[in-house]
């Protein structure tokens, strides 16, 4: 069979998810500090921050690469996580 794999590492990665990723490991503060926009820094949202995003491209690039670079991150964070995971929870009953 063809396996039909992309090697763009953004792919089936929406903005939305991309945000939630990095609010969770940064937090809104250090976002901002780290990206320099305003949507991030005053009464952040990620409404707000998707709908500034989805037309200013210049905004999103920068978004886009600190989660590539904050991937290795974000593994690490997982691997380290000891919290029950909810989809499991309850299943021993």
């Amino acid at each position: 069979m063809n396996d039909h794999r992309s090697k763009d590492p953004l792919h089936g990665v929406t903005l939305e998810m991309q945000i939630n990723a990095l609010v969770a490991h940064y937090g809104w503060a250090e976002l901002g500090k780290l990206i320099n926009i305003n949507c991030f820094k005053s009464d952040p949202s990620v409404k707000s921050s998707l709908k500034f995003l989805r037309r200013t491209p210049w905004a999103r690039a920068e978004v886009e690469a600190l989660y590539l670079d904050s991937l290795d991150d974000f593994a690490a964070d997982k691997s380290d996580d000891s919290a029950p995971n909810p989809w499991t929870m309850g299943k021993d009953k």
